[in-house]
């Protein structure tokens, strides 16, 4: 990727986080990139395909977070955790990454990052059945489930609508799948 590709990803990232999506605009971005505000149009169609590139980065950046040694439940628990905390840290980002109004899902570089994430959490599902959890549900309708139930705690925590006490609230959640 071209180094003023990345820079504008980086601004448009920047924007997003000071700002809100209402400011992440081509010409906005060109200006603070210091470029012609055609600069960014060599380098993407639109709007849509630059906030798909900069939600791109954070499905990767979800990736590419470690999980501790344990057992295979302990890690899916550590994953499901890890997923609440991005979302809690990286806010306007997190509400980006599922705006399908506002990127291209089908942008493959988008499409790639969210690909890796959704197999990185069905293989840790997996790996959990195979020790005899829930190895009577489908695997991939248990990520599936077990995801939006993560998300859903996180949206409502943005929305100052979850408990207080994240953590009890988690242990809930996360205490209906993995009992």
């Amino acid at each position: 990727m071209p180094d003023l590709q990345h820079r504008l990803i980086a601004t448009a990232t920047s924007l997003l986080v000071e700002e809100g999506v209402e400011a992440v605009t081509l010409r906005r971005i060109a200006k603070d990139s210091g470029v012609s505000h055609s600069a960014p149009l060599r380098h993407f169609s639109g709007r849509a395909q630059l906030l798909s590139a900069v939600a791109a980065e954070g499905f990767a950046a979800l990736g590419k977070g470690s999980l501790p040694a344990g057992t295979p439940r302990e890690r899916l628990l550590a994953a499901c955790r890890a997923y609440v905390a991005f979302a809690l840290d990286h806010p306007a980002l997190f509400e980006l990454m599922f705006r399908h109004d506002l990127v291209d899902t089908t942008e493959p570089g988008l499409a790639a990052a969210v690909e890796a994430v959704l197999s990185r959490f069905r293989a840790l599902v997996a790996a959990a059945q195979a020790t005899g959890w829930r190895d009577d549900v489908s695997g991939d309708a248990l990520a599936a489930s077990l995801w939006a139930a993560l998300h859903g705690v996180a949206e409502l925590r943005l929305w100052n609508g979850a408990p207080t006490d994240l953590d009890q609230a988690l242990t809930v959640t996360l205490g209906a799948y993995l009992a």
